[in-house]
């Protein structure tokens, strides 16, 4: 089956469990940011494993569910809980959900996520605007024949990112009093967390915050033309090199859970007042 009949597969599905839901924004919640989906005013929820095609989360702090419903007055769908190529799928499979966005008529997606960070004005709980990327994840989700019904065969991805979106947003967040930032994301494969020569071969590269996901979601996103807004929350201070700890999933998730509410207030102001 192609691409483009699992995804019309997968849509019909949708479209008759959720009585064909009309959805206007997509979210991506990542590690530790779970509570914005209990937010949700919820209309649908249906676990992953139930949908045709779709992977499932097999990382501690990810649901595995898609909810419709309604966040601050506006019809949402929400992934709670992400894919990965480090979990064993293919870029290809871990950016399908995109796709499955798109053609449930969503206008912009936001993506969330939880970084490390090579920047030292970047500090864990700060929140992150992601202005571009540097992709070092080897497999690339496009790879393979193009389906031009999808997206051009070679998408240009120096617009993949709304800056002067990106500028209302910091403008909003700091009116708000919360610590935000714009900085380039670097894309590692994990799962294992960096090196400190790794930290410093991402510092000298102009990396400002280092993940695991979202790059490729960005990708296929430009190819489908998506319009995205990238969020990410600083779960740990990787730069300098004297002050990085070790630094487990629960040390993740804690930094996340303090700070998550911050970025949930500013997603939900967003949307109430339409900047998006």
């Amino acid at each position: 089956m192609s691409l483009a009949q699992q995804i019309a597969v997968c849509h019909q599905y949708l479209n008759n469990r959720t009585e064909t839901f009309k959805v206007r924004y997509g979210l991506i919640l990542g590690t530790g940011l779970g509570p914005l989906a209990e937010e949700i005013e919820e209309v649908h929820r249906i676990p992953y494993a139930e949908i045709p095609h779709f992977p499932v989360s097999t990382v501690e702090g990810h649901a595995g569910c898609l909810i419709f419903g309604y966040l601050a007055g506006q019809p949402v769908v929400a992934m709670s809980g992400r894919f990965h190529y480090y979990e064993g799928y293919s870029s290809k499979e871990a950016t399908f959900p995109i796709r499955i966005f798109k053609a449930l008529g969503v206008e912009r997606l936001l993506i969330s996520s939880a970084v490390g960070s090579v920047n030292g004005e970047m500090n864990a709980g700060d929140i992150i605007l992601v202005r571009d990327h540097i992709n070092f994840i080897p497999d690339h989700p496009l790879r393979g024949k193009n389906d031009d019904r999808l997206g051009p065969r070679f998408p240009d991805m120096k617009d993949a990112y709304d800056h002067a979106l990106n500028n209302r947003v910091e403008a909003k967040a700091k009116a708000m009093g919360l610590p935000i930032h714009q900085g380039v994301y670097l894309a590692l494969q994990g799962p294992n967390l960096e090196t400190p020569a790794e930290y410093r071969m991402a510092h000298i590269l102009g990396a400002d915050v280092i993940g695991m996901s979202t790059v490729p979601e960005v990708i296929v996103a430009k190819h489908a033309e998506l319009p995205v807004l990238v969020t990410s929350i600083v779960s740990n201070k990787c730069w300098p090199l004297e002050e990085i700890v070790e630094t487990s999933l629960e040390d993740v998730l804690g930094v996340v859970e303090k700070a998550s509410p911050k970025l949930s207030a500013l997603v939900k102001t967003l949307l109430e007042e339409e900047m998006l």
